[in-house]
């Protein structure tokens, strides 16, 4: 089981660099505006994605793994493919149906070609998300792991090679998009050769049919399995917010058409930024999380407790450093990825979501090993509320900048509801050794010394785009080692703590007071 926690870690760690890496060069190749009609219609890609590779799959081992007998488990397999191929074709036929509305409530219609483009990959996302779960569910995480790094790397080398194409061939940015888009159906196609043999022996087999059994497995899969999926794709929903309001809402506040497109483009660099802050809390957090369920099933409540600490303070620490960090360091991230500096200040506000966002994943994914939903679905409710009342207002009077505000609002009023419904043990999850005190210290040692150095390489050495580079690999490295020291000298993690992380033991040693 660790082994293959360890392969599907390192597997997704790779997959999300991947997927967050590309748009940086697809910025540069096709400007603001050919990132802002990729971006418009990417959160109707990310909620299939997040369907097929980790929402549904991570449900669907739960249910495999309940079953004692193979052929219990085969035909469950085979149920619940019927029941998400009816989803699939649902939304294929939506979105097929629909692209000209949606475009349009986008506030451009000509991003139904891209719409359609996109819808294909819900015909496989059944396939993908069954032959995962299932082998999930057997502990046997290599096909998921090995089809996940396979879709990424088609996806994105298709991207790349059309937005190349694009520029040289001279296409219209629309229709760049529409085949940029239909990476994510390559992709798809090359992760589902990995499930072949087991698709063949599972169509094969003898399945009995009870619709009473059938209809009890589609309440549980619609409704506990569906909570998780659009709770995974919280970030990718609030990006689908932003597609049907900010272009709207500049446009009312006075922007041409065009300016608007442009600005939704520069406010759109966020998201791979955002993607990267997240990756290695969530990550490490994955390789703990299973021994939650393992502890509370076995009634160690102390234990349990105990290591649901660990995961909140270890990952709430590093994740404020990573927010925080690209805060501090902005106007040279976004000149050194993107040629300019302009919008850093709503990109520093957006990396924000960083922090509150790895929190409420980390409470989830409490409240999921105590086998309880409700909680996650009244929070992301609020939070899809909070940033659908708050967007078109604030972006009206703030531009961008507004739409970052309210972004990272609605992710604070998540957190507030989950914090205010967890279980009465869920009451010290930060422990009571000061650590949020001790954390802002931390945090501000590395902000004042950071900005001291990047102020004087470019007043004093270097400028342009080259002080910038050099300013933010320095910064990042400067960064990290006073974080380091202040959370060793400060105590902020317990030695345990410290130990849980890759290498985390021996640098905390070497800045600790004797």
């Amino acid at each position: 089981m660790v082994k293959g926690t360890a392969i599907l870690t390192v597997a997704s760690l790779l997959a999300k660099i991947l997927s967050a890496f590309y748009r940086i060069p697809l910025e540069n190749l096709v400007g603001n505006t050919g990132f802002y009609i990729y971006q418009q219609v990417y959160p109707l890609y990310g909620v299939g994605m997040t369907f097929a590779l980790t929402g549904f799959p991570m449900y669907i081992s739960k249910i495999i793994a309940q079953q004692a007998k193979q052929q219990a488990k085969d035909q469950v397999a085979y149920e619940l493919l019927l029941l998400l191929s009816v989803l699939g074709v649902v939304a294929f036929t939506g979105l097929q149906i629909g692209a000209g509305w949606l475009s349009q409530a986008m506030g451009d219609g000509q991003l139904q070609v891209l719409i359609r483009s996109v819808s294909w990959m819900y015909l496989l996302m059944p396939f993908l998300a069954v032959g995962r779960g299932y082998h999930q569910g057997v502990f046997n995480m290599v096909p998921t792991a090995l089809s996940q790094l396979v879709e990424q790397s088609i996806r994105v080398a298709v991207i790349i090679i059309v937005a190349v194409l694009a520029v040289r061939m001279q296409w219209s940015l629309y229709y760049m998009g529409a085949w940029a888009m239909l990476g994510s159906t390559f992709g798809a196609i090359g992760a589902s050769f990995f499930f072949i043999l087991f698709y063949i022996k599972l169509l094969h087999g003898k399945h009995q049919f009870s619709w009473s059994e059938l209809k009890q497995l589609a309440i549980q899969l619609f409704s506990s399995g569906l909570t998780i999926c659009l709770f995974t794709a919280m970030m990718v929903l609030l990006q689908l917010i932003d597609s049907f309001t900010i272009k709207d809402a500049l446009q009312s506040s006075g922007y041409h058409a065009a300016e608007a497109k442009n600005l939704k483009g520069i406010y759109d660099r966020a998201q791979p930024l955002i993607q990267m802050g997240l990756v290695i809390s969530v990550s490490f957090s994955t390789t703990l999380l299973p021994l939650l369920t393992e502890k509370f099933m076995q009634h160690k409540i102390k234990e349990f407790k105990q290591i649901t600490q660990m995961i909140i303070r270890v990952c709430l620490g590093i994740s404020s450093a990573a927010g925080v960090g690209l805060v501090i360091l902005m106007p040279e991230i976004n000149t050194t990825l993107f040629g300019d500096a302009v919008g850093s200040g709503a990109l520093a506000i957006s990396m924000l979501a960083i922090i509150f966002a790895t929190l409420l994943t980390m409470y989830t994914s409490f409240l999921q090993s105590l086998d309880q939903y409700w909680q996650t679905f009244l929070a992301l409710i609020v939070i899809l509320l909070v940033k659908s009342i708050s967007n078109t207002f604030l972006v009206r009077h703030f531009g961008i900048t507004g739409a970052s505000i309210a972004t990272v609002v609605s992710l604070i009023a998540g957190c507030f509801v989950l914090r205010k419904t967890l279980p009465q043990m869920g009451n010290y999850l930060l422990g009571r050794d000061y650590f949020l005190l001790k954390l802002g210290l931390a945090l501000l040692s590395m902000t004042v010394i950071t900005r001291v150095y990047v102020e004087l390489l470019e007043r004093y050495i270097y400028t342009g785009r080259l002080a910038s580079t050099i300013a933010t690999g320095g910064g990042v490295l400067l960064g990290g080692i006073v974080f380091i020291i202040s959370a060793s000298r400060l105590k902020l993690f317990t030695p345990q703590e410290w130990a849980s992380i890759p290498g985390g033991a021996r640098i905390s040693k070497l800045f600790q007071r004797k």
